[in-house]
C-alpha cells in the first residue's frame, strides 16, 4: 500500500515536470502540437518496452475484443498533453497544473461516488466535499497571487 502511494506520488510529481518540459519543447519548436506528438511517441516506446520486459505484451492480442469506449483513455491522455503543451507557456505551468489537479479531484470524486467505469463505489462524504472546496478556494487564492 505504501509503495503504491509512493509510486503515485512520484507520478504526481511528474505532471508539472511533463507540463514544463512539453511546453518548452513546443515553444522551441514553434509548434506545441508537434511537441505533443514527440512526447506521445516517446511514451508509446517506453510503454511498449515496459510491456515486453514485464511479459505483459500478451494482453495486446485481446485489445480488439474490448469495447471501444475503453480506448478513449488515449483520447484523454492526448487531450491533456495537447492542452498543457499549448496553454502552459501562456498561462503558467503552476496555474495550468493547479487547474488540472482541481479537475482531477472533481472527476475522481464523481467516479468514486457513482462507481463509474467499473471503479469501486466510494460515496462523497462531507469531509471529502469540503476538501475539494478548499482546493478550489486555494486555486482562487493562487490566481490572485
Amino acid at each position: 500500500m505504501m509503495r503504491d502511494a509512493g509510486v503515485m506520488l512520484v507520478a504526481g510529481l511528474g505532471v508539472p515536470v511533463l507540463a514544463a518540459i512539453s511546453s518548452q519543447l513546443g515553444s522551441r519548436l514553434g509548434a506545441p502540437l508537434a511537441a505533443s506528438v514527440v512526447a506521445l511517441a516517446v511514451a508509446l516506446c517506453v510503454a511498449a518496452i515496459a510491456a515486453l520486459v514485464t511479459g505483459q505484451n500478451g494482453g495486446l492480442a485481446r485489445v480488439a475484443a474490448q469495447p471501444a469506449w475503453l480506448w478513449t483513455g488515449g483520447v484523454f491522455m492526448a487531450f491533456y498533453l495537447l492542452s498543457i503543451t499549448w496553454i502552459a507557456p501562456r498561462f503558467g505551468v503552476g496555474n495550468a497544473v493547479f487547474c488540472v489537479l482541481l479537475g482531477q479531484m472533481i472527476a475522481a470524486a464523481l467516479i468514486d461516488q457513482f462507481g463509474l467505469f467499473g471503479a469501486l463505489q466510494h460515496p462523497i462524504s462531507l469531509t471529502r466535499a469540503l476538501g475539494i472546496g478548499v482546493m478550489a478556494l486555494g486555486l482562487g487564492l493562487i490566481q490572485l497571487g
